[in-house]
């Protein structure tokens, strides 16, 4: 029930207003979908009253998805403070070419199809070379989520993403650190001491 639950929850996502706040997102170009693939922990996002559950151990994973090879499989958990794992389960699909980082998502499978008129944007706008970090936006700016292989992110990256969010149309005061390795976990990205960008990133 409770992962039920959760997955009801991240509609308000997919179904939120998707007017643009700001200039068209800017995908990353060259997304290689094979290597985006497998676990990522969240780093820093926007709260969400749909992730106010979540207390530690958030997660998006990615996998092929079985009945579509276009498609890929979305697995998103957490935590709750009483140790009960939260999942939701979607499908994502690009809405261009599969080498332009730019998807939507889907969290509603009513009678086993997926209902992607409720999908919802994910842009990825930053993308580590090696596949070991990712930013995600939303065009409307509401959302946002920095993703990274391990529980947590260099400073130096972080000021870099942080320049990237500032430079696309967000207040990075208003996303919030989450990352479960980080002791800083719960402040806010601008209060954060974090070098310049082309520094140490």
């Amino acid at each position: 029930m409770a992962a039920r639950l959760f997955a009801s929850a991240l509609l308000a996502l997919v179904t939120a207003c998707t007017r643009p706040a700001g200039p068209p997102l800017e995908p990353v170009a060259g997304f290689e979908v094979e290597r985006y693939l497998g676990t990522w922990h969240e780093i820093a996002t926007i709260p969400s009253w749909f992730q106010r559950a979540c207390a530690t151990d958030t997660t998006a994973t990615y996998a092929p998805a079985p009945e579509d090879p276009r498609w890929i499989a979305v697995r998103n958990a957490c935590r709750t403070d009483a140790g009960e794992e939260k999942v939701a389960i979607g499908r994502a699909r690009f809405t261009g070419p599969p080498d332009r980082a730019a998807l939507e998502v889907t969290f509603l499978e009513p009678l086993g199809f997926w209902l992607w008129a409720v999908s919802g944007d994910y842009v990825v706008i930053a993308l580590d070379p090696d596949y070991r970090w990712s930013l995600v936006a939303h065009p409307s700016r509401d959302y946002a989520w920095i993703l990274a292989r391990e529980p947590r992110l260099a400073d130096a990256v972080l000021g870099r993403l942080r320049a990237t969010l500032e430079a696309a149309g967000y207040d990075p005061c208003r996303l919030v650190l989450t990352a479960a390795a980080d002791p800083r976990r719960g402040a806010r990205l601008c209060d954060l001491e974090l070098p310049r960008p082309g520094r140490d990133a």
